[in-house]
C-alpha cells in the first residue's frame, strides 16, 4: 500500500490578492454568474483538519447580509463575526485577533451596509431621546459615537445629512476601533501582513463598495460625494 500524499504546505496571501478575492467574487454575484466555490465534499475533507481563511470578516447580523453568498467565497474561506450593527466589544476584538493573529488571515472586513436598522434607531435616540428597548438599547448605544462624531465635526445637523454618510462613518469609525483599539492588528498591519476595509453594501445592486483602507489593498476607498 503506498502512502498518501503529504498535505502541500498553503500559501497564505497578501491583504491586497485577499481583496482581490473578495472584489472578483462580488463582481461574479453582482453579475448573477456565482461559482459557488470550495463547497463540494472534496473541500469538507480537506478543511476538516485545519482552516486557513484568507479574510476575517466582521459584519452586521442583518439576514440579508450573508458574507459568503456576497463575495461568493466557500468552505474555509472566511472567519467570519457578526452582531447587529456591527458593534464591537471585547469578545469581537478577541475573536477577529484569532483570525488574525493564530489562523494567519491577511485581511480584516467590517461590512456594513445600507438601510441598516441600527443606524437608523441611532439617529432616532439623538434626534428625538426615544429609546430602544431591553438589551438592543445596548447595541444603539454603541452606534450613537460613529453619529455623534459626524454631527459634532461641524457637518450639520443630523436632518441635513445624507443617511448613507451616516452609514459609512460608523463603517469607518468601526474600522478605526478595530486598528485603535487591538495592538495585534495595530501590529499586523505596521508589519504589512494584514489590511483592515470598510466596506458598504448595496441591497439592490448587490455591490461591496470600498469607503475606508487601514493598510494596502491595491485600491481607493469610494469618497462620499
Amino acid at each position: 500500500m503506498t502512502s498518501p500524499a503529504p498535505a502541500q504546505p498553503v500559501r497564505s496571501l497578501t491583504p491586497a490578492e485577499a481583496w482581490a478575492t473578495l472584489r472578483a467574487g462580488n463582481d461574479r454575484f453582482v453579475a448573477d454568474a456565482p461559482l459557488h466555490p470550495s463547497q463540494g465534499a472534496d473541500r469538507r475533507r480537506e478543511t476538516s483538519a485545519a482552516q486557513h481563511p484568507h479574510t476575517v470578516l466582521f459584519g452586521c447580523s442583518d439576514s440579508r447580509v450573508a458574507a459568503e453568498i456576497i463575495f461568493d467565497q466557500g468552505l474555509g474561506d472566511m472567519f467570519v463575526v457578526r452582531t447587529a450593527g456591527h458593534v464591537v466589544d471585547t469578545t469581537v476584538l478577541g475573536s477577529i485577533e484569532y483570525g488574525v493573529d493564530i489562523l494567519s488571515a491577511p485581511l480584516v472586513v467590517v461590512l456594513g451596509h445600507d438601510s441598516c436598522g441600527a443606524v437608523g434607531a441611532a439617529v432616532e435616540t439623538l434626534t428625538t431621546g426615544a429609546q430602544a428597548d431591553g438589551f438592543v438599547r445596548a447595541v444603539v448605544d454603541r452606534v450613537i459615537p460613529s453619529i455623534a462624531k459626524i454631527t459634532g465635526a461641524g457637518n450639520g445637523s443630523l436632518e441635513n445629512l445624507d443617511p448613507a454618510v451616516l452609514r459609512r462613518e460608523h463603517v469607518r469609525n468601526t474600522v478605526d476601533m478595530l486598528h485603535s483599539y487591538s495592538a495585534g492588528l495595530a501590529a499586523a498591519v505596521a508589519e504589512g501582513r494584514c489590511a483592515i476595509v470598510g466596506v458598504e453594501y448595496d441591497f439592490a445592486e448587490g455591490r461591496a463598495h470600498l469607503v475606508d483602507v487601514v493598510g494596502e489593498v491595491g485600491e481607493a476607498p469610494l469618497a462620499d460625494a
